[in-house]
């Protein structure tokens, strides 16, 4: 019994000393924001702020755009988290439910979508943008991110599992595909669309690399991009720049803290199909 107490204690304070470990580079940010600038760079390692300010962050909100980069993640992260689970929802429902020719070639090469990573993309998805007109316009920001195929399996394997008596049910009661679709699996599977919404709302607002490629004007920017153009004419000001990187962050890590069950088992599922 000793033992498995000492060996508890140990495992909680190697727990808690990752945590804090992790914790660290987090807390660090957060009180440089709240530090003058010269306190910043002074040499040495101050682990609390000597005089206490806002002035990071008046700085980023008054001489910046930031209230028009919310808009723009916004729209669009909320653009492609609906889009995104509509079509899965659609395809998935699809190519477990009904029968029609090159299902089986559609579903393999969904499949085989893992093996191409979508950084090899970006040069086809920018020429396909540029010769649409969508540089610089939300739909360029939007419609490369569609391409979600863990979120097609995802309700595939769940529309499998549906008992086929409910869809017959159904057919009997002249229920036409898009009621089935909408009235009897689509209700069945909130908790798991609640988690997916959560998880890609989380993963397009914090995008940076295609928003960063395909937008150029300031106020069409992301927020997640539009921070980096946090500067002035006396060059890099730390403080300045992690208020701006706290402010973009804030609505998600506010949305993980309201929905982390949600968040956790979206990633659970997008873990367990990968593996």
């Amino acid at each position: 019994m000793k033992r498995l107490n000492i060996s508890a204690a140990i495992l909680t304070i190697v727990t808690v000393a990752c945590a804090l470990l992790w914790a660290f580079p987090l807390y660090w940010a957060v009180i440089t924001t709240l530090k003058n600038e010269y306190e910043v760079v002074e040499p040495g390692i101050g682990l609390w702020p000597k005089i206490w300010t806002l002035g990071g962050y008046l700085y980023v909100i008054t001489n910046t755009q930031i209230g028009r980069w919310y808009l723009n993640s916004f729209v669009t992260s909320g653009a492609v988290t609906i889009l995104v689970l509509m079509i899965s929802a659609a395809c998935g429902y699809a190519l477990s439910q009904l029968r029609f020719p090159g299902r089986t070639i559609l579903w393999l090469i969904i499949l085989a979508s893992f093996m191409v990573p979508i950084q090899t993309l970006i040069v086809t998805h920018f020429i396909l943008m540029n010769d649409f007109g969508f540089i610089n316009r939300w739909a360029g920001v939007v419609l490369p991110q569609l391409i979600v195929p863990v979120a097609i399996i995802i309700y595939k394997q769940f529309f499998d599992q549906i008992p086929r008596e409910y869809r017959e049910a159904a057919l009997i009661d002249g229920a036409s595909e898009y009621q089935l679709f909408f009235r009897v699996f689509l209700p069945m599977n909130w908790g798991i669309t609640t988690a997916l919404a959560i998880i890609t709302f989380i993963g397009a607002w914090n995008n940076f690399l295609w928003p960063f490629l395909v937008v150029t004007e300031q106020d069409m920017m992301n927020v997640t991009v539009g921070i980096t153009q946090v500067h002035d004419a006396f060059g890099v000001q730390y403080a300045r720049n992690l208020s701006g990187a706290v402010l973009a962050a804030l609505p998600v890590a506010l949305a993980y803290l309201l929905f982390q069950r949600r968040v956790t088992e979206a990633i659970m599922l997008s873990a367990g199909i990968k593996g």
